[in-house]
């Protein structure tokens, strides 16, 4: 039964059978595999002992017949059961011995095909990640590598095996009897032909099955998501999602009930098949042991090697397409390790200098890549790739922070603004001109060090599923507890953390979203305390907040600022009115620059901008009074909305 369950699984694979793979793909497959060399080929030596000994008991199975019919001794007959015994005894140690080298040689390389493809995806741009569809991205790191790994494991062992078996079978079957021998091999195609039938069918069902599971997960992990769950309860549709849902699950049941039937007639098929080879061969053979030419135990051996015959030939007759779909798996995973990172590390990176740090934008120029730099057609599931992409999006962008200043980016929506912060922590790199820290460009700084020099906090602060700890030390793994309440404390959100039964250890959900929309941006600015940077970079960073969570995340923004060059996007103008520098960009450009006072007075863009929000005075609640802070906080904790 086994062996018939091998048969369907190998036909159904060359119904799927990949055209080909890219040259050099072998090459790089046998670099993948040197670190596991020697466990291979003890796994092969062991492979081939299996098979020698899967030949031989039949043989003495054939004796022991022969044993029994020519009235030996007791002793002959004893011996070959122990010699079998033995066989049998050696034959499983050996097979749990191959087993535990098969796992060994297959879970290292997951390991290693996986390693090298998260740490290769964590060095793609942001670019990358906005094209990309993560579920296809996943299925790189579990399906493609899962079948890469079957390449050295059942793919490899089951060639080496087979054509072992296959060969002693054939010549031990010739050796004993050419006629009987014959007769197998004229009916191997009644053997072979329903597989390859039977296997297409059930091909074709578990792809549309395959399609509609990935529709239905699809699906789950859209609405089982919290904004996803509110969507469906806001507009009343449960009952069509509901409805929608089952449709898909009932084909999929459909699908099932047809390939459990297919499969189920196939097996009977060959099963049966099988049964009358046996009955022609112990037809043919017992007519030949009666009429003299053939001994009783020969026609038993031949009959054991029959099933050592047809499953390698058949197999074999499918080995190129097992070790083609297994190369076509290494191939998708080294297409993506194929795919360069746009924001590489010099070789040898500088650091940013101690102390206070200035920001400086000369003559900048950027365009966002193109589809084909960034990204692969098979992880947007697109037939091509979107060619579009080199308008420029900043043209030409001058200005200068000094250590400490505030600088305030302001303009309409798609001026580039988001896109200039964007430069500074190296998201994207600029087309051409410089963006600098403290005179060093940020092209020839270390990852490590600029990291720890900008801090950002976004208009959706992104929070993990994990505890309120882990997302903290996020910013910096070394820190303590001590060190943890502190920088909630100066958030503004230690009181509500320490009412939490589990305190620290309390999960805050996929995405935060157990915590509120306030307490979760204070949060990522408890983060931003933590590790300290010396320059801050707010993009709307209480852009979605009602107006008491919005004091109390500018309240800790207080704190976030003090003593820091701070970058910041801002939509209220009525927030950024202390800040030292305001630089209006539109289409790409700055267009003015100054401050509050100096803008009003110039009565172009910024002035239009600042009459348009405040025609409807009922905004004028939410303004915060910038003028009464502290010397050297003023604008500070205003300057974070949006």
């Amino acid at each position: 039964m086994d062996s018939t369950w091998m048969l369907m699984v190998s036909a159904m694979r060359r119904a799927d059978a990949p055209r080909g793979v890219r040259r050099g793909t072998l090459r790089r497959v046998l670099t993948f595999a040197r670190p596991h060399r020697t466990a291979l080929v003890v796994f092969l030596v062991l492979t081939v002992f299996s098979a020698v000994v899967g030949v031989a008991t039949p043989l003495l199975a054939g004796r022991v017949v022969d044993a029994i019919i020519g009235r030996r001794e007791v002793g002959v007959v004893v011996t070959l059961a122990v010699v079998i015994a033995a066989l049998a005894v050696v034959d499983a140690a050996v097979g749990l011995a191959e087993r535990w080298f098969s796992a060994r040689i297959g879970e290292g390389l997951i390991l290693d095909l996986r390693r090298a493809v998260f740490e290769h995806v964590q060095r793609m741009p942001v670019a990358f990640f906005t094209r990309t569809r993560t579920g296809a991205l996943v299925s790189r790191l579990n399906n493609d590598v899962i079948g890469a790994q079957r390449a050295f494991t059942s793919t490899l062992s089951g060639v080496v095996t087979n054509v072992i078996q296959l060969a002693l079978a054939v010549g031990v079957m010739i050796t004993l009897s050419w006629q009987v021998t014959l007769l197998a091999m004229v009916l191997l195609p009644v053997f072979v032909l329903p597989a390859r039938r039977v296997g297409s069918r059930i091909a074709h069902l578990q792809r549309e099955a395959a399609t509609l599971n990935a529709a239905m997960t699809t699906q789950m992990t859209e609405r089982f998501s919290a904004p996803g769950a509110t969507l469906v309860k806001l507009f009343g549709q449960p009952e069509r999602e509901a409805e929608e849902f089952g449709g898909r699950a009932e084909r999929v049941r459909d699908i099932g009930v047809r390939n459990a039937m297919a499969t189920r007639i196939f097996m009977t098929s060959l099963t049966l098949v099988s049964a009358l080879a046996l009955a022609l061969v112990y037809g043919l053979g017992g007519w030949l042991a009666l009429t003299g030419g053939l001994a009783a135990g020969t026609v038993v051996t031949l009959a054991l090697l029959l099933t050592r015959l047809y499953t390698p030939l058949t197999a074999l007759a499918n080995a190129r397409v097992d070790v083609m779909t297994a190369l076509v798996s290494f191939e998708r995973v080294f297409e993506v390790l194929d795919l360069p990172p746009m924001i590489q590390e010099r070789e040898r990176p500088l650091a940013v200098p101690d102390g206070p740090v200035s920001v400086r934008f000369e003559n900048v120029r950027f365009s966002y890549p193109s589809a084909d730099k960034v990204s692969l057609a098979s992880l947007e599931e697109v037939a091509v790739l979107d060619g579009r992409g080199g308008e420029e999006v900043l043209r030409g962008v001058d200005f200068h922070a000094e250590p400490g200043q505030l600088v305030a980016l302001v303009g309409s929506s798609g001026a580039g603004k988001s896109t200039l912060a964007s430069l500074v922590p190296r998201l994207y790199d600029v087309d051409s001109g410089s963006v600098r820290l403290s005179g060093v460009d940020v092209r020839d700084l270390g990852f490590a060090s600029l990291r720890q020099a900008v801090g950002v906090v976004t208009q959706d602060g992104h929070l993990f599923h994990d505890t309120i700890a882990a997302n903290l030390r996020y910013g910096r793994p070394e820190a303590s507890d001590d060190e943890l309440w502190d920088a909630l404390r100066r958030a503004r959100l230690e009181a509500l953390v320490r009412s939490l039964p589990d305190g620290l250890d309390t999960v805050v959900g996929e995405r935060g979203y157990r915590l509120s929309g306030g307490e979760r941006q204070r949060l990522t600015i408890a983060r931003l305390l933590l590790a300290q940077p010396r320059v801050v970079i707010l993009d709307e960073a209480t852009a979605h907040l009602d107006s008491e969570s919005e004091a109390a995340v500018q309240a800790a923004l207080t704190e976030a600022l003090a003593g820091r060059t701070a970058l910041v996007i801002a939509h209220r103008l009525s927030t950024i009115r202390a800040a030292d520098q305001i630089l209006v960009v539109e289409a790409g450009r700055i267009v003015e620059r100054g401050t509050h006072a100096e803008l009003l007075a110039l009565d172009g863009r910024y002035a239009e901008l600042h009459r348009t929000q405040f025609a409807d005075r009922s905004d004028s609640l939410n303004v915060v009074d910038v003028t009464s802070l502290p010397d050297g906080l003023a604008g500070a904790p205003a300057v974070a909305a949006g």
